[in-house]
């Protein structure tokens, strides 16, 4: 099952969480951020990752002391200064020693293969199928991939079936025929799962045409219409923003997605689960840490970073996001990465300093690869409800948002906020948290959601 996927040949891909784990490659010349950038294990074409040594160690003596080349690492000499001041590891040195160590240590050099770490729930090796396979097996495995992920969907969403399904089955228990007053308490019920007024009025409104019509007359047609509109209002949000990856040209590298929201959404976690997928499907992912203004904020995206394997540009706190996203542009450019994913500040809606400085990235990216960012992913947590949806107008109209993830969608009854989004902002819900774990991440299906309301 392609999670996410531009390339146009055809290619059966699986996460291979199960799979035998394969020898590590060697280490690469030393990346922008002290953390060294390593050339991704390969697919037949294209290597993959691994996870970074945080610490640097000094060259042997006699080892030429040469400062490294900007191409090595795709910085310029200018941003290469600034990467050298960012935080170092307790006992890597600090001040002026810490300046004297970079020189020491830029020159590429090879370093000893590290023992592979144990498998764990985050890592996993991405393989190409089809090479022992037959087609016939291909298919199997990734029609048992998708049906295992839909059952887990349709698992997520069961507090918001039933709370929708079941005061829907109470409005129509000991009724035999619909009137005013079922209407009126299934509007009641709309509403309670988070559909919105505007877009239970606007639904309601065609079930009583239907009604006065004669077409709806007990609760399995009801549902049907139901299912119907709700079904139309997410395809028709399709029509605009991003829907998917695909609508960029191949040539076109690296694809930059931009991930923005307020504190507490799950920003963090989305994005590394988002560069773990990515991966697995055979891509060449690397994340920008850009969110300079939280301390914590690139700490934690580094263990994300560092549990999938996917390399991470980061600098020292209060450093301008826009200039680490420049790096992080040089450097994917450099090493020809397929995908870039931009961590920004988790900003409150209301703050217009922190809207301007993320249309200053904005600009900054498009300066330097065509039509980026390429995606601009607003993380919006579905327990919050309604004022997930104001988060949204508001990131809509500074930041260009272009499609939803959904997170914590298995948490909550109110998982009608996914319609009230695609029908109030005509946005697109591009992927879906249905769990804690690193795949519970899915690619948000409209048809798939529907049904498991109803189901």
């Amino acid at each position: 099952m392609a999670f996410w996927r531009r390339k146009k040949e055809d290619r059966f891909i699986t996460l291979g969480l199960n799979e035998p784990a394969a020898a590590t490659p060697e280490a690469s010349p030393e990346g922008s951020a002290g953390r060294a950038l390593e050339p991704p294990a390969a697919d037949p074409t294209r290597p993959v990752p691994v996870t970074v040594p945080p610490a640097v160690e000094p060259v042997p003596t006699g080892a030429d002391p040469s400062p490294q080349p900007a191409a090595e690492t795709g910085l310029t000499d200018a941003r290469k200064s600034e990467v050298i001041e960012s935080p170092r590891p307790a006992g890597a040195g600090s001040g002026a020693e810490s300046g004297q160590r970079e020189q020491q240590v830029a020159p590429p050099r090879p370093a000893p293969t590290p023992p592979r770490p144990a498998r764990t729930s985050f890592s996993s090796s991405s393989s190409i199928l089809g090479l022992n396979r037959t087609e016939e097996e291909l298919r199997a495995e990734i029609e048992a991939l998708e049906q295992t992920y839909a059952a887990r969907f349709s698992r997520a969403i069961e507090a918001t079936r039933e709370s929708l399904s079941g005061k829907i089955d109470a409005v129509f228990e000991n009724r035999k025929q619909i009137d005013a007053e079922l209407l009126d308490e299934l509007e009641e019920a709309l509403i309670a799962a988070d559909l919105g007024v505007p877009t239970t009025l606007e639904i309601l409104d065609k079930v009583r045409r239907r009604v006065t019509r004669k077409e709806i007359g007990d609760i399995a047609a009801l549902k049907d219409a139901l299912k119907s509109e709700l079904l139309t209002i997410l395809r028709d949000s399709e029509r605009k923003g991003v829907a998917t990856e695909e609508s960029v040209p191949e040539s076109v590298v690296p694809y930059v997605i931009m991930v923005v929201g307020v504190n507490g959404v799950g920003k963090t976690t989305t994005i590394g689960k988002l560069a773990q997928r990515i991966k697995a499907e055979g891509n060449d992912v690397l994340i920008c840490a850009a969110d300079t203004f939280r301390a914590a904020a690139s700490d934690q995206l580094a263990i994300w970073a560092e549990r999938t394997g996917v390399p991470l540009i980061q600098q020292k706190s209060g450093t301008d996001p826009a200039a680490v996203l420049f790096d992080a542009l040089k450097a994917s450019k450099a090493r020809k990465s397929d995908v870039l994913i931009v961590d920004t500040a988790g900003r409150l809606h209301n703050k217009s300093n922190l809207m301007a400085e993320l249309e200053k990235m904005k600009r900054v990216a498009g300066r330097e690869v065509e039509g980026a960012p390429h995606e601009t992913l607003l993380v919006v947590d579905a327990v919050t409800g309604q004022n997930g949806l104001e988060q949204a107008r508001q990131f809509l109209k500074t930041a260009g948002v272009t499609g939803i993830v959904l997170t914590k969608l298995d948490g909550t009854a109110k998982g009608g906020i996914a319609v009230a989004i695609s029908k109030e902002l005509g946005l697109p819900i591009r992927y879906a948290g249905i769990g804690e774990r690193v795949d519970d991440l899915v690619v948000f299906d409209p048809e798939q959601y529907v049904n498991s309301l109803f189901a």
